[in-house]
């Protein structure tokens, strides 16, 4: 599956939000909290059109969630067949993918890793090994680490010192090494920095 391996730091300067939450991403903005460029310090964020802000809307939640233009447009549509707000249905889709729901339960630092994890077979799903990090969980799946992944030092560190909150529609067992997802995530339960209402208005046009 295609990700997107440009610049990241850059990305999140443009946008205004530590996208990628790692360390230098955040380290980056603390010391440069304005866009790249020559005239980068001069530009006003989010002047000018309303098609701007509806742009980076939109490019900050395919970049949160690794998601590709094809494969995020795709995802919209579906959303739109869902009973509901359409911003809502596609947050909550998106939120559902295998690498976030690991992001998730603190076994990995960031969604990148958390994808990884995946690609690489570390992750059982109902016991089944699971290495596609779009798969969508569906209610009432087990997701836990594979006996390799256990064992790996990285994993363990994730898990003692993230430390990260687990959201309230994912359940943790096994001393935090299995979730079960209790239910689809809700939108109160995503605390994504998109306005989804606006990647549903520059859809629309």
């Amino acid at each position: 599956m295609a990700r997107y391996t440009g610049p990241k730091v850059r990305v999140s300067r443009r946008l205004g939000v530590n996208i990628f939450e790692n360390e230098k991403g955040r380290r980056a903005l603390d010391r440069r909290p304005f866009p790249p460029g020559a005239h980068g310090r001069t530009r006003r964020r989010n002047a000018g059109s309303e098609y701007l802000a509806q742009l980076q809307e939109k490019q900050k939640a395919k970049y949160i969630y690794g998601v590709l233009e094809r494969q995020f447009r795709k995802t919209y549509d579906e959303a739109i067949r869902l009973p509901g707000p359409t911003g809502e249905n596609l947050l909550r889709l998106l939120e559902q993918r295998l690498d976030n729901v690991v992001f998730r339960a603190g076994w990995a630092s960031t969604r990148p890793q958390a994808r990884q994890f995946v690609n690489h077979g570390l992750i059982l799903v109902n016991g089944k090994r699971l290495d596609i990090a779009s798969a969508r969980v569906r209610k009432g799946d087990v997701v836990s680490l594979s006996p390799k992944a256990q064992k790996m030092i990285v994993i363990q560190q994730n898990i003692d010192v993230l430390d990260r909150s687990l959201v309230g529609w994912l359940e943790a067992a096994d001393g935090g090494k299995q979730v079960t997802v209790r239910e689809l995530p809700q939108r109160e339960h995503i605390d994504v920095p998109v306005r989804e209402q606006l990647i549903v208005e520059l859809y629309s046009k």
